[in-house]
């Protein structure tokens, strides 16, 4: 698209009805047409390409946890190794790539000059350690520290801990262990006497639950809340359904409040930015929950509304 986009900036800049508009796609031009930006948009690509199925896993609402943190560990091994090893395939192919659109490329031993009026204190730095130090290590260490923030030891610990409440295959993610210490990570709510009374409802838990044609062909842990209410088997293992609500609130408390705040950018912009708070909720309520107001019929909504107040006109 590199040569389109250039193309149509041309146009723009030529042959544009309002000036304002030639002059910014003159910058842009300017500006795509320099070594910085070519280095930038291929590093960009290298990272969105190391990390796009990390991000599209933890997109799906059918999340395979166990799946999602072996991504996470992929993504980071090859961060780390394009940080070591990738420099110089990277400066290889935006030469040639450079080469074929006639755009200069700087001298990589020659001093560095720094645009506009930013002028570097200390001691002058070459090509190379400003492409490859300051730029190409600085965006790899980024997302690398990102990654490991965002996905810690203990996070992925208790994200591994929660998956084994995952009834699928009949169960076939269940590990005793691990749903004990998940329980153990949150001491005000299971106490010492619960976690062996939890120890010992799991091993009686499970053979019933494999062995229960009910509960063998559900897919996630919210269907098998409800089916372990709908049977009353709450009653029965009143620790393990703890448990179960416990690891239901997480993802309450991160993927769909993330998916909140990323709708929250796309209802309220910039020509909407005195948006109350009542409206702003009005309209991020449907557009997070698609798919339960996309079950709701137009006529039933329009006879909510006819309902509300008088009108001189039926909806």
């Amino acid at each position: 698209m590199y040569a389109l986009v250039n193309e149509v900036l041309e146009i723009v800049k030529y042959e544009g009805i309002h000036d304002q508009h030639s002059v910014e796609a003159g910058v842009l031009i300017h500006a795509m047409e320099s070594f910085d930006f070519i280095l930038a948009m291929h590093l960009m690509i290298d990272i969105l390409g190391i990390t796009n199925e990390l991000s599209q896993a933890l997109q799906r609402n059918d999340q395979d946890i166990v799946n999602a943190m072996k991504l996470v560990q992929v993504a980071k091994q090859r961060l780390q190794m394009l940080r070591e090893n990738g420099w110089e395939p990277l400066f290889e192919e935006v030469s040639r790539f450079c080469n074929v659109f006639e755009i200069e490329v700087p001298n990589i031993d020659s001093k560095f000059k720094a645009r506009g009026r930013l002028v570097r204190k200390g001691a002058e730095i070459t090509n190379f350690h400003h492409y490859r130090v300051d730029l190409f290590y600085t965006v790899v260490d980024m997302q690398l520290l990102k990654l490991n923030n965002r996905f810690s030891e203990s996070s992925t610990e208790l994200l591994l801990c929660v998956a084994c409440l995952n009834p699928s295959n009949m169960f076939g993610a269940y590990d005793k262990r691990k749903l004990v210490r998940l329980a153990e990570l949150y001491p005000a709510d299971f106490s010492i006497v619960d976690l062996v009374s939890l120890d010992h409802q799991l091993a009686t838990y499970i053979i019933d639950m494999r062995t229960s044609d009910e509960f063998t062909s559900l897919t996630s842990i919210a269907a098998l809340a409800q089916q372990i209410v709908k049977a009353k088997k709450n009653i029965v293992y009143p620790m393990v359904y703890r448990l179960i609500i416990l690891a239901l609130t997480l993802p309450v408390a991160t993927a769909t409040v993330e998916r909140a705040f990323s709708a929250m950018k796309i209802i309220k912009h910039r020509l909407r930015s005195k948006m109350s708070y009542a409206c702003l909720n009005d309209c991020l309520v449907p557009y997070i929950e698609k798919e339960v107001f996309d079950s709701i019929p137009n006529e039933v909504i329009m006879q909510h509304y006819q309902k509300m107040q008088s009108r001189m006109q039926s909806l």
